[in-house]
């Protein structure tokens, strides 16, 4: 510990077989908020070593702070994406072309996400025990996950209109979990000005995905009730996040579930392109028009611009 030997108490006791884990019981007098460095050597001469950025007392549930952090995720998640659904009656109104503009936009923000998902899964997966196998695990689950929406998708012909919108929030849903697993995280390790600085970008972030969940319902009134469904579907994971990220924060668990995020995703990017090729074929026109290459670098400027406030 801190470059000194220390002893310790293994639980359970014996060798660790394949895959096993057990807790080591350090009676260190570590300092609050300081930076400590383990390495534990083996009998073998073989060592690991562990930095811990910011020492803090490993945080118990209670529904004392599950509410609150359960408050949170709404903020985080369910409210911003409620905000950009309420543009829902202007782009009733935008005309077709206006329409194939935000439809380009949604596929734009989509993209972003897209990298912005696969990266971050990437990241936590180098961090991963090598049992894992992070990238290929990543990279398998993206594409499983992909072909097993698109199937599903697609069962019934090519999805538009309400199904398109739900595969859309689904997505969208799928990256908040992970938001919310990066926020809970930053909490639980006691960075609670990084936990502020992500929730405050997070928000402004998720407001254009409440945009692109509504555009696909443009020609269309559906009940208030779907609304409501897909505000959930999209906004709620966050607030599962903030809890796995406080209590029980794992990064391959968390790879996993980006590289989920990744293939649905993806699943939507391929919909509602395709949704926008066969309207344009259909109107004689051609898929790769001003107003849709507008519209696509446009999602793409919005969510690099509004992701600048959540790096460090």
């Amino acid at each position: 510990m801190d470059e000194a030997y220390w002893t310790f108490r293994q639980e359970p006791p014996g060798r660790l077989n394949h895959l096993s884990s057990a807790w080591l019981r350090i009676p260190y007098p570590w300092v609050l908020g300081e930076k400590h460095g383990i390495k534990i050597l083996t009998k073998t001469g073989a060592s690991f070593k562990k930095e811990i950025e910011v020492a803090v007392a490993t945080p118990q549930a209670d529904s004392g702070q599950l509410i609150p952090q359960a408050m949170l995720g709404i903020f985080v998640g369910l409210v911003p994406v409620v905000i950009g659904m309420l543009f829902y009656p202007a782009i009733r109104n935008v005309g077709r072309g206006g329409l194939d503009f935000v439809l380009a936009l949604t596929v734009g923000l989509l993209a972003f996400l897209l990298v912005d998902s696969f990266e971050e899964a990437i990241e936590l997966a180098l961090d991963t025990a090598a049992a894992f196998q992070g990238v290929v695990m990543v990279v398998i689950t993206a594409v499983v996950a992909f072909l097993a929406l698109l199937s599903v998708g697609r069962r019934h012909g090519a999805p538009t209109g309400i199904a398109l919108a739900t595969y859309i929030a689904l997505g969208i849903g799928m990256h908040n979990l992970g938001e919310g697993l990066a926020i809970g995280a930053a909490f639980a390790t006691g960075v609670a000005g990084l936990g502020v600085f992500l929730v405050l970008g997070f928000t402004l972030h998720n407001v254009t995905e409440g945009i692109g969940i509504v555009a696909p319902l443009a020609p269309e009134r559906p009940p208030l009730v779907v609304f409501a469904g897909l505000a959930l579907l999209a906004g709620a994971p966050a607030i599962v996040g903030i809890w796995l990220g406080s209590f029980a924060y794992a990064p391959q668990w968390t790879a996993l579930a980006l590289a989920i995020g990744v293939g649905a995703i993806l699943q939507v990017i391929v919909e509602v392109g395709a949704y926008l090729i066969r309207s344009s074929t259909r109107r004689g026109g051609s898929w790769l028009s001003p107003a849709m290459l507008a519209g696509f670098v446009l999602g793409l400027g919005v969510m690099y611009v509004t992701a600048m406030l959540v790096k460090v």
